[in-house]
């Protein structure tokens, strides 16, 4: 049985969104959705001596678009973000081996889009953590309208059987829709997860970039979190 998830990308985003991702068959990318300001789209936190830090990809004020619109001027914030990355995570475990992957996409590529930036940098987590979930954007599909019928009408496409949504989405889908299309609504759960050596003396945070896991614990990231397998 196909299993779907949906969610608009993020940047970096925290080893739930990863689980996530690991749980299904496939995974679509909803960037046709309304920017938010202030949220994951463009934005992640790491851990630090001081506490934690945003890394924030600069996007401008104009917040009446689409994700996928949302188009980025310069690409001066990919070297500051990779030097507070280098200096908060250089002493980690396998911080040279992680880095060799990612240093590439931010100091010698040049990026103009927040949804290609974020969907380069969540495959080549994917692909470290072997991951192989198939991963799709929203405009491979047609889109109806209304916010249940939508994610439904999306697994019917995709030929999905199960669609596993996140729980904050309790607040809008209506679960007798899916019962009508013959469709499992599965919620996931995100608690439960274990502590790791994290640098830093400071209080330990679940809620960090997956960054923060990988440079720490490498190959064996996968014993933190739920559905990725060594």
């Amino acid at each position: 049985m196909k299993k779907l998830a949906i969610s608009q990308s993020n940047y970096i985003p925290w080893k739930g969104y990863f689980d996530l991702i690991a749980a299904v068959d496939e995974f679509i990318l909803y960037d046709e959705m309304q920017f938010t300001k202030n949220d994951w789209r463009n934005r992640n936190k790491i851990k630090t001596k001081t506490g934690l830090e945003w890394l924030t990809i600069p996007v401008g004020k104009n917040i009446h678009r689409r994700i996928c619109d949302v188009s980025l001027s310069n690409d001066r914030w990919q070297i500051k973000h990779w030097k507070a990355l280098e200096a908060n995570y250089k002493r980690a475990p396998y911080y040279s081996e992680v880095a060799h992957l990612l240093e590439p996409i931010y100091c010698a590529q040049s990026h103009t889009s927040l949804s290609a930036v974020n969907r380069k940098l969540l495959e080549t987590i994917c692909n470290y953590l072997q991951i192989k979930t198939k991963i799709t954007n929203s405009w491979d599909y047609t889109l109806s309208e209304g916010k249940t019928e939508r994610l439904v009408e999306l697994c019917i496409q995709a030929g999905a059987k199960e669609y596993i949504s996140g729980p904050s989405a309790r607040n809008y889908i209506n679960e007798t829709f899916f019962r009508t299309h013959d469709i499992k609504l599965t919620w996931f759960d995100y608690i439960g997860y274990q502590k790791y050596p994290q640098l830093w003396s400071n209080e330990f945070d679940h809620n960090v970039s997956i960054l923060d896991l990988l440079f720490n614990c490498g190959p064996d990231s996968a014993n933190f979190m739920k559905h990725v397998r060594n």
